[in-house]
């Protein structure tokens, strides 16, 4: 028997092919482009994702000559917050507005006005925020209103793909949770923020929990795919809910850190748990009855892939030619310059920044940049500060107490609510268990400097599939193959050796982690400005 899982992510949809031990027995990723029409707008075009679904289930039958009929179920993850938009034919009505745009400051402020600030995080988690659902649809709504009136329904991109292959109008709780219309606490949507958002219910589809079959595959598309017809197709998860599946933190004591396109620092919770401040995140995990709490930073892989765009086409020349991964040949570049990056500091809000910041103007900024710098200084540049980022995030799980805290150098009131505002809502989670997953994850570079700069041990986990793996999981849960997604987990994630801190690097990147925090203080009344120039 196999599992299917589908990631649609950012740069290209990953599908994967695993046997029920959790081996990868095919895999095919298929890119497309972002669209990027002013500067903080991000959009793709959904056909794109469904074309490079179809192209990777084709792939992977192909590749791996198993028959469909031993395909037990589909998982499908993807990118989360991201609108899509179908017309009463179910063909799309516009490009969807993914989780990176900016554009949507004056629709949070009226969702704010609406809801209320107190109310809409007790019943979402989270303050409105830029890069959550309900602001992009307002903003549709309230600069293309004859798109909105053609609107029939709306999903985010993973359920745009179950749509495609069941014909089901469906989501589950994890993706769901970033959308800012679902109930947190209770699992559903919240009557009481559709109606004072004046978005109705009907746009919306039922939502499952993530192991939980929503549909079968269609005759259309079996006909097209490769697919058995009635192949059942699980809820699966948001990428970040998803990834939590493939790498085991399903449980209290376990967390991780993935930088893919995003970056994020995530725990593990079996009580619901509300950051009043909404630095990090709270949304229903992908194990039913239990929720996670993350910090994201926007720019974190994204930061390195506009790098490697930018400035290294003679890398990408030379990889081609070794028959290697560019990555590969960065990495071993990056890791000739010092710690410090010769005195060079980067800011990776390329796409505006989320925790703990939350602000929609900040920039990408390198500071102290002079004339001794070379390509690669700015290099590990990027890369050591995509990991501050990160860093911010830890220090706010930390300082509310959802992360112990195993580094000295971390403070307290660097993070802390003041005694004015207390937080009613006390964070549990405690990953003692720290892994590093994602694309950067794969870098013993990166790790080293993760586990330096955190002052944790870093592991990984053997199997690279991450969320794909996560969601086929879940669809052996659903399809009854396991008992449940804990279960799932430890019959099938195997860990490898932690990465220890440097005491040396930590301490002399204590100093520039120091420095670095100052940074986005001193420059945040710019950065407002500089959103204001024409």
């Amino acid at each position: 028997m196999y599992l299917l899982g589908i990631d649609i992510g950012t740069s290209g949809t990953k599908t994967v092919l695993f046997d029920t031990a959790g081996n990868p027995i095919a895999s095919y990723t298929g890119e497309y482009p972002l669209y990027q029409p002013k500067n903080g707008y991000a959009e793709q075009e959904p056909l794109d994702w469904w074309n490079a679904t179809v192209d990777g289930i084709k792939a992977v039958l192909g590749k791996s000559g198993a028959d469909p009929c031993d395909i037990a179920g589909i998982g499908l993850s993807g990118q989360m917050h991201g609108l899509v938009m179908l017309d009463k034919d179910g063909k799309p009505l516009r490009k969807s507005i993914i989780w990176c745009d900016q554009r949507t400051a004056a629709e949070c402020e009226e969702i704010t006005s609406a809801v209320g600030t107190q109310r809409l995080v007790e019943i979402t988690a989270n303050p409105a925020l830029t890069g959550f659902t309900a602001s992009k649809i307002l903003w549709v709504r309230n600069n293309e209103p004859e798109i909105y009136e053609k609107c029939k329904t709306i999903l985010l991109p993973k359920d745009y793909i179950r749509f495609m292959l069941t014909g089901e109008r469906a989501t589950e709780v994890s993706d769901a949770s970033g959308m800012q219309l679902l109930d947190v606490p209770n699992r559903r949507w919240s009557e009481e923020v559709l109606d004072k958002l004046s978005i109705e219910k009907s746009l919306l589809g039922k939502v499952y929990e993530s192991p939980e079959i929503t549909g079968q595959v269609t005759k259309f598309s079996a006909e097209l795919t490769g697919l058995k017809e009635g192949t059942p197709v699980a809820g699966g998860a948001g990428d970040n809910a998803a990834a939590a599946v493939g790498t085991g933190v399903v449980r209290d004591g376990r967390g991780f850190t993935t930088i893919g396109t995003s970056g994020v620092v995530f725990a593990h919770t079996d009580r619901l748990s509300i950051d009043k401040k909404g630095r990090v995140h709270t949304f229903c995990a992908a194990v039913p009855g239990t929720w996670h709490v993350m910090g994201v930073t926007q720019g974190a892989g994204l930061s390195l892939k506009w790098f490697k765009d930018n400035f290294c086409g003679g890398e990408l020349k030379e990889a081609e030619k070794q028959g290697v991964d560019v990555y590969y040949l960065l990495d071993k570049e990056a890791g000739k310059v010092p710690v410090g990056s010769n005195r060079l500091i980067y800011l990776p809000y390329l796409m505006g920044e989320r925790t703990p910041h939350l602000d929609a103007n900040a920039r990408g900024a390198f500071f102290g940049l002079s004339a001794i710098h070379t390509k690669y200084d700015m290099l590990r540049a990027v890369m050591e500060g995509v990991s501050f980022s990160l860093k911010d995030c830890l220090n706010v799980l930390i300082g509310i107490g959802a992360v112990p805290n195993t580094n000295s150098a971390a403070k307290r009131s660097d993070c802390e609510y003041s005694q004015e505002s207390p937080n009613p809502y006390p964070l549990n989670p405690k990953p003692f268990e720290m892994l590093a997953c994602g694309g950067g994850g794969s870098s013993a570079l990166w790790r080293q400097m993760l586990s330096d700069i955190f002052g944790i041990d870093i592991k990984t986990v053997k199997s690279k599939e991450g969320p794909a793996l996560g969601v086929a999981l879940l669809a052996g849960v659903g399809a009854g193959i396991y008992k449940s997604v804990p279960e799932a987990c430890d019959s099938v994630i195997a860990y490898s050796e932690r990465q220890l801190p440097n005491n040396e690097n930590q301490k002399i990147y204590e100093k520039y982690y120091d420095l670095y925090k100052k940074l986005y203080p001193a420059l945040k009344l710019g950065f407002s400005e500089l959103a204001n120039l024409p």
